[in-house]
């Protein structure tokens, strides 16, 4: 016996969603990030800025978790660059977008 496929029907119905209230617009810029996203980007934005060994110590993550939340935040709009100096390379907080 063949198993026939019905087509899926079309809603009519239109969408329900409703935009928050305190939603903010896109062009104000991104949101200052609380927890362990918000203590790096303290980190980063010191006058020394962090290297990832710092930022590993001071959070308790592993090296790969810390250079994916920069990641992160770098796709959030922070801007930061690498300052690559003799014995140090450290992450250095530019300024945000928006």
């Amino acid at each position: 016996m063949k198993k026939t496929i019905k087509p899926k029907e079309i809603s009519s119905r239109k969408s329900t969603r409703v935009p928050k209230k305190n939603a903010r617009p896109p062009e104000a810029g991104p949101d200052r990030p609380g927890g362990i996203l918000g203590l790096i980007l303290d980190r980063l934005s010191t006058k020394t800025g962090a290297t990832a060994d710092e930022l590993v110590k001071a959070t308790g993550w592993q090296r790969h978790s810390i250079l994916g939340a920069l990641s992160k935040l770098k796709a959030r709009g922070y801007e930061f660059h690498l300052d690559a100096q003799k014995e140090r390379k450290a992450y250095r907080l530019i300024n945000v977008k928006g």
